[in-house]
Formats: structure tokens, sequence, C-alpha cells
């Protein structure tokens, strides 16, 4: 059986193709759209998954949409008869006829009779989409599930079990009070206004102490049974309604707070505005209270199902500080959260979902790796290499090819070694907001002035993000406390202290790393990159930062090309292809440097 999942007029849309029980290929629209987020309609993505396929639009069986216009429909008048949020009932209604229209849509992208896709269609709610994302890929047969998000479906946050192809939901908590928008609140207050921003302030909290818990403490508020309610008073999502745009393109979200946070915390940070250590207190005490808040949640989600496997999805399981506490603040002691946990997921649960409904066979499939998109053959490389050579010289650049894969890895272990930052593109593409090892820049961990180089020179943002360790999966003990295997970088640990001086780029201002393990089994290409680093320097590590510049991850070996000649990486290595500045040198000063060179 063929089941096509969708994420459609939404953010972060994708597609993911699932055949027989088995992914095949996940990815997301902004890839292909370069837009960041990209809402709408996955054309692009859908058609994608069926080429990695080798099948025709025709030979889909199911079309699975993670949305489900008649889910709690009653909840939604009943909401609607009293409050009437104005910019939100027009918003949704909007939204809704879209999502009524999505046949007549996927007929005309895909070239089919809009009966036929009708009649194939199935309709998956938002909540068990994400259940199902992390449920049916993981590793476990039995397990509890849960999932925290914004909203979807006018619901925020639900829990419940998975047994086999069986997922059951226990308990959701509906709109409007969500643990997504307290952070969303705080994120826009804070001065970071786009779709997806969420992140920022994170990588923020630990620059600041809480000393502001109390204080946020007044916008939630933690009830019986794993429950939890805002404080309405501070935001304006349910009563003024909030314009969210889920048009072709960017996403927008309104503001979703009331003067009251301000009147609570002082004025908003503008964007053009320095933060300031109240921005950072603000920052770590948003951290705090969220944490208490999920834990709140989880802790009678293990205490009702028993289960010490949990599967966690939704737009919040991004949270890697928080994912890497789950452990140690409660009961769960194995932990699954696949690479794409957020909107751009649904569209997999959403596939697993419907195939496994229409399906008597058993769960055949375990995601062991996110690299699920397109990849690029050597014919591709070299069209992609012949069409830019022209201004090779003119930006100080040499090309060559390598016929030997194990003495490339080598050469470019040796010039991370040397302090030179590398653009790594191999493979195919990952699936999920993290480049981990086939879109990659790369850079060695032992520089202490590495982070700011690459912020500075490459990816021109704030300077207070982190940057991640890619670890060899065998070495992750000698490095990290506490730390269980995470080849998808979402669960943060603190890193050993004599460890901290020893890999200073990669380790945060609070001693913690959010941490790659690579095995041999899953990444075999980037496993002997690291490797052979290993080798030169003692330091089985290496900094890993997705392969862009405030643009989504490069899809194609052109993006990488382009994305190289108008930053400031030293090397590109694509396949077999490198392209390595000359004008620069080999070697720059070492700060702070340990390990053997």
């Amino acid at each position: 059986m063929n089941v096509l999942g969708l994420n459609a007029y939404h953010g972060d849309v994708s597609a993911a193709l699932v055949v027989d029980g088995r992914l095949i290929a996940a990815v997301e629209e902004e890839r292909f759209r370069r837009i960041k987020h990209c809402a709408g309609f996955p054309h692009q993505s859908a058609a994608s998954c069926l080429r990695l396929g080798g099948l025709e639009a025709a030979d889909v069986d199911l079309f699975a949409v993670s949305r489900d216009p008649k889910a709690h429909w009653w909840r939604k008048a009943l909401f609607l008869a009293r409050h009437r949020p104005r910019a939100t009932v027009s918003d949704r209604v909007k939204n809704l006829a879209r999502l009524r229209g999505l046949p007549e849509t996927l007929a005309q992208s895909l070239k089919l009779d809009p009966a036929t896709v009708k009649d194939r269609m199935r309709f998956i709610e938002h909540h068990p989409a994400h259940l199902a994302s992390a449920a049916f890929v993981s590793p476990f047969d039995e397990a509890a599930v849960c999932a925290i998000d914004g909203f979807g479906d006018f619901v925020s946050t639900s829990w419940g079990r998975v047994r086999g192809t069986a997922l059951t939901v226990d308990r959701r908590i509906f709109f409007p009070h969500s643990l997504g928008l307290l952070y969303l609140a705080i994120t826009q207050y804070l001065g970071f206004p786009k779709y997806g921003d969420e992140f920022k302030v994170m990588g923020l909290a630990p620059y600041g102490e809480p000393r502001l818990v109390a204080k946020l403490n007044e916008l939630v508020h933690l009830r019986d049974e794993g429950a939890f309610e805002l404080d309405l008073t501070y935001f304006s999502h349910w009563s003024e309604g909030v314009q969210m745009t889920w048009d072709d393109g960017e996403p927008l979200i309104g503001q979703v707070f009331t003067p009251k946070l301000e009147a609570l915390l002082g004025p908003r940070r503008r964007p053009d505005e320095p933060v300031l250590p109240l921005h950072e207190a603000i920052a770590a005490s948003l951290q705090a209270v969220f944490e208490d808040a999920e834990f709140h949640v989880l802790t009678h989600v293990q205490k009702t199902t028993g289960a010490t496997n949990l599967c966690l999805a939704g737009g919040c399981a991004m949270n890697s500080v928080a994912n890497g506490k789950i452990r140690e603040r409660t009961r769960f002691r194995n932990v699954f959260i696949q690479p794409a946990s957020g909107d751009n997921g649904t569209s997999l649960g959403a596939a697993f979902a419907a195939s496994h409904q229409a399906s008597s066979c058993p769960r055949s499939f375990v995601m062991e790796h996110s690299y699920w998109g397109p990849a690029a053959d050597d014919a591709a490389v070299a069209a992609a290499v012949d069409r830019q050579r022209h201004v090779f010289d003119s930006h100080g650049c040499a090309h060559r090819t390598w016929n030997d894969a194990d003495a490339l890895d080598a050469w470019t272990a040796a010039q991370l070694a040397g302090g030179r930052v590398v653009g790594w593109f191999q493979g195919r593409m990952e699936w999920g907001a993290r480049a981990l090892g086939n879109r990659s820049i790369l850079a060695d961990p032992r520089r202490a002035d590495m982070r700011d180089t690459i912020n500075t020179r490459i990816k021109f943002r704030e300077k207070f993000r982190p940057f991640a360790p890619s670890i060899l999966e065998e070495r992750l003990d000698d490095y990290f406390v506490g730390a269980s295997a995470d080849p998808y970088m979402l669960q943060v640990y603190p890193v050993r202290s004599d460890k901290q001086s020893v890999v200073p780029a990669v380790t945060h201002v609070d001693g913690s790393g959010r941490l790659q393990t690579v095995s041999e089994r899953s990444n075999p290409r980037y496993w002997r990159l690291i490797k052979a680093f290993e080798r030169i320097t003692g330091v089985p590590i290496v900094l890993n930062t997705s392969f862009n510049e405030n643009e989504p991850i490069v899809l194609t070996p052109h993006q990488a090309i382009d994305c190289f000649l108008r930053t400031h990486m030293d090397v590109l290595v694509i396949g077999d292809h490198v392209l390595e500045r000359t004008r620069v040198p080999v070697t720059r000063p070492l700060h702070h440097l340990t390990g053997v060179v």
C-alpha cells in the first residue's frame, strides 16, 4: 500500500511517502521554495517523494492529510459563540475553505482526476498525527505518547499510549490553553517576531539567571491530573483574535500577548534594540517555567500509563534543553523524538496513521536516521560545478575531484584540524530542522573563537546562539554526563567538566551541548570523517551547524556552491568534488587549543 502524507495550509508544510508500512521519503517544502517554514501546499515535496519512491501519482492508494476540519467542531462552535475573536474567525474560515478544496488542489498538482483523489483522501486529526509521527517510527512496541505544541484542530496538548499499531488518546487540553503559546508570547515580547523564533530564546536562556520565575508563573497555572491553564488576561489569541496567515509563502502570526504582559515585565524589546541582562533573565525564567509545566504533564502521563518508554512530539518537543532532562525529572527511562517533531512531522504521522488504519499488518519500520530527502549524484554535482566555474577565480577558489573517498575524508579532517571551515554536502538530505552531517557546515570544536568566527563570517546571526557537537556514538560517555544517544540533535546534556576546555566551541555558556551522536551504521561517511578527525586531534567531535545562511538548509549542489561563494567558508566538499579558497591561510591562530595536531 502506497500512502502519501501531507501537511498543508499550516506552517512547515511537507510530504512523506510510506510504502507497505515503511518510510521511503520525507521532505519539507521550504527546501524547494527557499522560504523558511514555508506555508501553503507542498506541491514540490509531494512530487519529490513520489520520484524518490519511483511512483506515479496514480500509484498512491491513500492521500493522508494531517488536519481534520470536523474535529471538535462543537467545541469550536461554542467557543466562537461565546467570544467571537474577529481576526481568528476570518482566518479560520479561509483556512477551512482551503482544506475542503484539498482534493482539487492535490489533483491539479499531481495531474489526477479530482474524484479519484477525493475517494482516496483521508483526514487525520492534527494531534493524533503528531502522536503517530513518533509512536509508529519508534523502537518501542509499547510506550506512552505525548504531543505538546501551539495548536492544531483546537488542541494544544494530548497524551495516551501506543501498543503495536493501536494508538489511544487518553486526554486532550484544548484551545485557548497552550504551552506553545506561552513560549511564543515571551518570544515575541523579547523581540523575536518571526515564525519559529522560539529556539533563539532557548539559546539565550543560559546567559541569564531565572530570577523572574515568580512573575512568569502568573501566566500559567498547573492543575490536577497533568492539566494547566493560561491566565488569559495576558494573552490576546483568544479574545481580540490574532492574525494567522497560512497562505503560500512565509507563515505569519500576529502578536499574542496583551499590554498586561508589559505591565508585568516592562516595555517589550524591539527587534533592533540590544539584548540586555533583563532579557536574558526573562528568557531563563521562561525556560524554567516551561520546563516545570512540561514535566507536570509528563509526570502525570508516566503515572497514569505506567510506561518507562516515551514517544514525544509537537513543536515543544523541539525544546532540546527540556528533552535532556526528561529522564532526570520523570520516571521515563527511554525517550524517542523523531527529527521533525514540529508541524513538518505531521505529514509523516498522517501517512503512518492512515497506513495502519487501512492494513492489519504489524509495524515493520523503525526510524534510525534522518536522511529521507533527495540526493545529488556525481553528474548533478559536476553539472553545478561547470555552471558556476566561471566565477571561481574571482572568488579565489580552486576546484578538484578526488577518486578516493577515504583519502578525501582524511584530507578534510586535516583541514578542520587546521582551523578551516568546511561545507559538507553528501548523500540524501536530512528530514527535520537540523543538519545532521549531510548538509552541514563543519569546524574544529577545540577553537574557542570558532563560534564567533562562524556566526560573524558565515551565518551572520546572533552571537548568543550555540553550535552543536557531532560525536562518535561510542565516545559519548567520555564527553557528556548522563547522556543518552541521540542521532537527531534534540537533547542537551552537560559537557564533562574536564572536557569543556577541550571543546569550547561546542560548549554553551552553561557548560552544556546539544549533541548529535553519529554511528557507523546510520551515517558511515560522516562517522569516518569524525573518526579521521579524532586520529589527528584525539578529539572524537566536530562542530556541526546547518549548511545555510539565513535561509533554509541547502537542497541542491547549485545552492551549496552559491552559499559557499557568498560566505567565507574555506572549503566545500560536495560528493567527491572540492572547492578550496586558495587565498586564505590554511591555519589560523590556536586559542585554548587542546589535543594533538
